[in-house]
């Protein structure tokens, strides 16, 4: 349910569900002394979407009322407010589970699944926000529009760096190569991702940490490629920082025998 007009269906019964008398167009409010706290996506991590497999996270809460917890229902969108949306993920089981830890608190727990091409395209990567409702016995209840933001990104794919010629003599030229290529959720498979910074990092034979060496831009193809003077044994990798709608990516390192 991506399309903005399936909107107003799914508010609506969400407050049939916990039968709020409130308007569909969700804002934060609240009758009563329940609260929702505790609020989590995905472990506090990026959702990361890939082309084709469907990818489900985890929506965590908790409701105290002196009353006891009586129901909950939660979204997860993308746009300013749930209204006016234009995404948005309905939880795989409605109303939510919750456990109760207390006469009066809950916890609550959700999936949730993104399903490339469906729930998610292209233009909807970036920044998503979280409609959480719930209603305590007493019928105390509380809306909160934006309880969390979290961020959905297309994942991206470095090859596994392939350093040539090996074994190298010492002061030669090594050319270190690789692709970046990204999700496309509108066709379902990865296509090449161009002119984006990729840093390429060496680690010493014996050392466990890598040094960046330089950053080069990808092509318009996607491959990186850059060349560096033999010194050492050593491994060479390539690795992608991420934007703001694509998560990073680091490739498989390859290690050179330097004569």
């Amino acid at each position: 349910m991506r399309k903005r007009a399936t909107l107003g269906v799914v508010v609506t019964g969400a407050l049939a569900l916990t039968a709020l008398a409130v308007p569909a167009a969700q804002a934060d409010d609240q009758f009563g002394n329940i609260r929702i706290s505790n609020v989590s996506v995905n472990g506090g991590k990026a959702v990361v979407v890939g082309a084709k497999a469907n990818k489900t996270v985890t929506l965590k809460f908790t409701v105290t009322d002196n009353s006891g917890h009586r129901t909950a229902s939660a979204y997860l969108y993308r746009g300013k407010t749930i209204e006016s949306a234009e995404g948005i993920v309905a939880s795989n089981k409605d109303p939510i589970s919750c456990k109760k830890v207390s006469s009066s608190k809950s916890n609550c727990s959700a999936t949730f699944t993104f399903k490339p091409g469906v729930e998610v395209i292209n233009s909807l990567a970036g920044t998503w926000k979280t409609t959480v409702l719930a209603q305590a016995k007493d019928y105390d209840y509380a809306i909160k529009d934006n309880a969390r933001s979290f961020k959905v990104l297309r994942s991206s794919q470095l090859a596994g760096a392939n350093a040539s010629p090996e074994p190298v003599a010492k002061g030669a030229t090594v050319t270190i190569t690789s692709k970046l290529t990204r999700a496309n959720w509108n066709t379902n498979v990865n296509g090449a991702l161009s002119g984006q910074p990729v840093q390429l990092q060496f680690k010493k034979k014996g050392s466990t940490t890598y040094k960046a060496v330089k950053t080069i831009n990808s092509a318009s193809t996607g491959d990186v490629s850059t060349t560096v003077k033999a010194s050492v044994d050593g491994t060479y990798r390539y690795v992608f920082a991420g934007t703001s709608t694509t998560a990073g990516a680091t490739a498989t390192g390859d290690t050179i025998d330097v004569k």
